[in-house]
């Protein structure tokens, strides 16, 4: 008969943080394994003070926060877990959880030991006691590299190139986040689809990301024209998401991408895909509006 090691334990496999440059916003990203414990977590958190927005992306939770430390009111069933504090040095965030009961388990014997926490400290938890934890992970930052234009009529998918990449390039230093495929405006010369692609990633080396994610682009792709782009913030600015949304309502003259005076964008191939390179940036974890098919400029 099977036996189990930890029998009241489920282990995070990865917890990362990325804030942005004045460590004023934090988003914590929670790889989960039990969708159920995530959801739960999920619904609690958000009442914390601490806590500005949650949504779900895949395996992962992501956690908006505000760095603060706050005490909480906790409740049994009612407000039984949340984030009591978040703080931000030049190199390192920190998050405090505290629960009761099977919140407290949670909270500290659950995330203490996932990949990505450097050090941690946690209250004994189980049964009706009250835990808490608080882990350190490394301060890193979001990098989004937007591609388009990688196949040809014959062969190739940009989409599945980009995620067999973005696998390839994880290391020590950088995380593989998310994948978005981003409708663009069917203009005649597409392939097939006319979609643009953009990954995510947390990272401390943004500059080796990028060098390894453009060799290997250039090694695989099919195409002359292969566009890819690089945006270095926390979320890109209206600015961007206005020349996104320009891009996926109707065709726009070449260059127009040149116009654009985000500091954070930095053009790395500069083929005809460019266009979509740049336009899909914007649109990361955004499936919904990412996907929408529109026919024209309204």
């Amino acid at each position: 008969m099977a036996s189990l090691s930890e029998p009241y334990v489920i282990h995070y496999p990865q917890i990362v943080a990325v804030a942005d440059e004045t460590g004023s916003r934090v988003e914590l990203i929670e790889f989960f394994d039990c969708v159920g414990g995530a959801m739960w977590s999920k619904h609690h958190y958000i009442q914390s003070p601490v806590v500005k927005d949650v949504c779900c992306v895949g395996a992962t939770m992501r956690y908006l926060l505000e760095p603060q430390s706050v005490n909480l009111a906790l409740e049994g069933s009612r407000f039984p877990a949340g984030i009591s504090a978040c703080t931000v040095d030049k190199s390192e965030i920190s998050v405090t959880y505290i629960g009761m009961g099977g919140g407290g388990v949670g909270a500290a014997a659950c995330r203490s030991d996932a990949r990505g926490v450097i050090r941690s400290r946690s209250d004994p938890a189980g049964g009706g006691k009250v835990a808490g934890a608080t882990i350190w992970m490394r301060r890193m930052q979001r990098v989004l590299i937007g591609v388009d234009d990688t196949d040809t009529p014959e062969v190739g998918a940009t989409w599945t190139l980009v995620h067999n990449i973005a696998k390839a390039v994880e290391d020590e230093h950088s995380v593989y986040l998310s994948h978005t495929i981003v409708q663009l405006f069917p203009v005649a010369y597409r392939t097939k689809n006319c979609v643009g692609l953009v990954a995510e990633f947390a990272t401390t080396d943004p500059a080796g990301l990028t060098k390894r994610f453009h060799t290997l682009l250039k090694k695989y792709t099919l195409s002359q024209k292969t566009g890819m782009a690089v945006y270095t913030a926390f979320s890109p600015s209206e600015e961007l998401l206005a020349y996104g949304r320009k891009v996926k309502r109707g065709e726009v003259e070449p260059g127009l991408h040149e116009q654009l005076k985000d500091k954070n964008l930095e053009i790395i191939m500069n083929g005809r895909g460019i266009t979509g390179a740049v336009a899909a940036i914007p649109f990361f974890t955004r499936y919904e509006e990412a996907l929408e098919l529109c026919s024209g400029p309204t």
